[in-house]
């Protein structure tokens, strides 16, 4: 069954006096607990159809249907809702508040969903120890290494148990080592029966998921399934 249904999505934007064809006629649809990988140069539109499966940003013209809804009829409320819950994001630069630890920075989501305290630091807790972070929940973000602070960002993506984690080239300012240690992060998370999509445009992270999506110029090039190395244990 589709969890994510696009239907000749277009994104254009007006730069000056130029319109650029972000996205142009994309069609996808992606099962419940499938991995996808996102692939494509700069500027080959993947961040734009990162952004509008994430309800970040509206397409221009095309269906973009999420769980049986057609999101273009949905509410801000609503959307605002299937950010905080269906979707948790991951972010190449981690986004983490300087100076809160790493409790309170995977606890924020809980806190804007108005969970009392008690409940958010135990789920918040909960994440953590799912991470490997057990020991580190209170350490602020300059005090953790690159790694640590993804394993923050994914811990915060997952403190809600949302179905779908999107993530945006998350091991792009780590180490080859510990973005390995990252990718094998996501094989666990996906075992556990979440969708993952994940947008790179580095071949070796790729090869990590079941299916790649390959983008150029705001176009499907080619999209085909493979077979992680993880799959075979």
């Amino acid at each position: 069954m589709s969890i994510i249904t696009l239907e000749n999505i277009k994104r254009d934007y007006i730069v000056g006096t130029e319109i650029v064809h972000a996205l142009n006629d994309v069609s996808i649809s992606i099962e419940k607990n499938e991995y996808v990988a996102i692939m494509g140069p700069s500027g080959s539109g993947k961040s734009t159809l990162m952004n509008i499966i994430g309800c970040l940003d509206t397409p221009t013209s095309g269906d973009y249907i999420l769980r049986d809804n057609l999101v273009s009829t949905m509410s801000d409320n609503a959307l605002a809702e299937v950010r905080n819950h269906e979707i948790g994001f991951v972010f190449q630069t981690f986004n983490l508040l300087a100076r809160a630890d790493a409790l309170h920075n995977v606890e924020l989501p809980l806190i804007y969903a108005g969970l009392p305290s008690s409940q958010r630091k135990a789920m918040a807790r909960e994440a953590l120890v799912k991470v490997g972070l057990e020991d580190r929940m209170h350490h602020k973000p300059n005090e953790l290494s690159g790694g640590q602070r993804q394993r923050v960002a994914i811990a915060r993506a997952l403190v809600t148990n949302p179905t779908i984690i999107l993530a945006d080239e998350p091991t792009g300012n780590l180490d080859s080592k510990t973005g390995e240690d990252i990718m094998n992060l996501f094989a666990d998370i996906f075992r556990q029966g979440n969708t993952i999509i994940l947008v790179t445009h580095e071949e070796y992270i790729a090869e990590h998921a079941a299916r790649i999506i390959r983008l150029r110029d705001g176009r499907i090039e080619n999209d085909s399934p493979n077979s992680p190395k993880f799959l075979e244990k």
